[in-house]
């Protein structure tokens, strides 16, 4: 048996495990490799987006039992939370989840202005710049909605303190 195939698509010689299964093909694997298989099925998608979207959107109303459920499962896995987390934080502040941990662990595990930590790591925040998004340190809620509702105003903060 070889260990490489020749894509129909690309034409290129890949090994075996870059094609999908195939039980009905005379080696067991699909004619095109994976990434061509990908870019075909991404082009036939961004050709039929509507029709697609209205197809998925039907099935998960006339089964929301079982959305649910595959949302439960999904969630409840720790290493889904912690993509989600990390997506999160790329998207909005540039820095990945492995920066926020290293963060909190250089501010002792604490909020950075009262020091309280929180039973939940949920319950903290990163406190950013909402001028530059310059990532500041992390909160706990109470120090965050303080800041919030001063506006990150210093004059205020000040007045405040006197």
């Amino acid at each position: 048996m070889p260990f490489s195939k020749t894509c129909r698509a690309c034409g290129d010689t890949k090994p075996l495990d870059q094609f999908y299964r195939d039980a009905a093909a005379r080696d067991g694997r699909r004619p095109e490799c994976k990434s061509c298989t990908a870019a075909r099925r991404k082009a036939w998608y961004l050709a039929n987006r509507e029709r697609e979207i209205a197809r998925v959107r039907k099935w998960q109303r006339e089964n929301p039992g079982r959305v649910n459920d595959n949302h439960r499962r999904n969630n409840a896995r720790p290493e889904r939370k912690r993509a989600l987390r990390d997506q999160y934080y790329r998207r909005t502040f540039g820095i990945s989840a492995d920066d926020v941990d290293a963060l909190l662990e250089a501010q002792g595990g604490g909020c950075a202005i009262c020091g309280e930590r929180p039973a939940r790591v949920a319950s903290l925040h990163l406190d950013h710049c909402h001028e530059t998004g310059a990532v500041r340190g992390i909160l706990c809620l109470s120090c965050n909605q303080g800041l919030g509702k001063f506006r990150d105003d210093p004059g205020l903060l000040d007045a405040a303190a006197r």
